[in-house]
């Protein structure tokens, strides 16, 4: 009885240490205290180490590792920059810019993981901005919550969306035609809300285009990073198994005479890794301790699914609270799922903490003097989640 409750207390503040991301007094980060409560989990006998080692999920872990490598052959070869001067060149106002920079980063984080499209794209949107004289921050709202609205789309665009994939089996093809309309319809609203929150965004007028900066192509790698990209979208669409196609195209990145493989692999995110490995560990305990029976009447509706999704997700994170709700979802319930998918991911607009990428846009904003508090944060966040939310409710029931 008391080691029960010693182990269900050790799962209650790492959760609580991953929704607030630190513990205090600690120098600890995210992954860090899923990995000590994953350790402590064990050493308290809740799980075994083998058991340990078979809870975490190899495919997951495959496809994340595998994103991150073609995301950093892309980024390396100039792509990311290349697409950034292109929307600027195609743009003659303040207003076109937002529409352009929230639709592009949406598209681009519906196809790549969405905290890889806001590490490369807030440097970049910060220097056109001001070479541009605009007020940064409304752009870089726009930047963080299109990543968030556009990843919603498909199974690939964020880690809880591929966890989902896993679990379910959706294919890549459905789950994109079933969410692709909320993302669109979300970015929409996005833009109309930045619109009444910023007037200086609603001018036509034209602005004077800065001089291009030079574009530093790796045309070789260009050219090959391309072309794996777009064999492995097709793959997806085909139907092909996500890990296993994401690792071939990940594979061929690596074969290569002019690019050194340290330099694509010392761009992926091994903290990111690690820390899904300590989540799925203690995920499997608090299954195995039948904490999550307290939310099973919640879950058999739709509006009390997305209820428990959207706070779960916002006080332990959306991918432990996908890992928390997943047994709790009939595998055939694929409404149920994508239900989950929309939820946990709409969520990540709601507070500045919500998700990873709004966290990366103000840390970058932050170091190059431009702050962007809680507070305004959360004055354009959470009437834009409580509307997508809505949209994606009737949607989807």
């Amino acid at each position: 009885m008391y080691l029960k409750v010693f182990q269900s207390t050790v799962l209650a503040l790492t959760y609580l240490g991953l929704g607030l991301g630190y513990i205090p007094s600690l120098r600890l980060n995210r992954t860090g205290i899923a990995l000590i409560g994953a350790g402590f989990t064990v050493a308290l006998g809740a799980l075994n180490l083998k058991e340990a080692w078979v809870a975490i999920d190899p495919g997951i872990i495959i496809f994340l590792l595998s994103m991150m490598i073609v995301n950093a052959g892309l980024a390396a070869s100039g792509f990311f920059q290349l697409a950034l001067v292109f929307l600027t060149r195609h743009t003659g106002s303040p207003f076109a810019l937002l529409v352009a920079l929230t639709f592009s980063s949406g598209f681009l984080s519906a196809l790549f993981l969405n905290d890889t499209i806001a590490i490369l794209l807030t440097p970049l949107t910060l220097t056109l901005t001001r070479s541009l004289g605009l007020n940064p921050i409304p752009y870089l709202l726009a930047l963080a919550g299109a990543t968030n609205l556009g990843s919603v789309a498909t199974i690939s665009g964020n880690p809880q969306n591929l966890v989902i994939g896993s679990f379910s089996g959706i294919s890549y093809l459905a789950f994109a035609k079933a969410l692709t309309p909320v993302a669109l319809l979300s970015l929409l609203v996005q833009i109309g809300w930045l619109w009444w929150l910023y007037p200086e965004v609603r001018s036509l007028k034209p602005y004077q285009h800065p001089l291009p900066a030079r574009n530093r192509l790796f045309k070789p790698l260009l050219l090959k990073s391309l072309l794996v990209t777009v064999g492995l979208l097709a793959a997806f669409l085909a139907g092909f198994p996500l890990a296993e196609s994401a690792w071939v195209a990940a594979s061929l990145l690596l074969l290569s005479r002019r690019v050194k493989t340290q330099r694509l692999l010392s761009t992926v995110d091994w903290n990111l890794l690690v820390m899904f490995a300590g989540l799925f560990i203690i995920t499997e305990a608090t299954q195995r301790l039948g904490l999550l029976d307290g939310f099973t009447g919640f879950v058999d509706t739709p509006a009390g699914l997305l209820g428990v999704t959207v706070l779960l997700s916002n006080l332990i994170s959306n991918v432990p609270a996908v890992l928390v709700l997943q047994p709790l979802i009939p595998q055939q319930d694929t409404s149920a799922w994508l239900l989950l998918a929309a939820g946990s991911t709409l969520a990540g607009n709601l507070t500045l903490l919500g998700s990873v990428a709004n966290l990366i846009v103000a840390e970058v904003g932050s170091r190059q003097g431009y702050q962007l508090s809680f507070q305004e944060h959360l004055r354009f966040g959470a009437p834009l989640t409580l509307v997508t939310l809505i949209l994606a409710y009737f949607w989807l029931s």
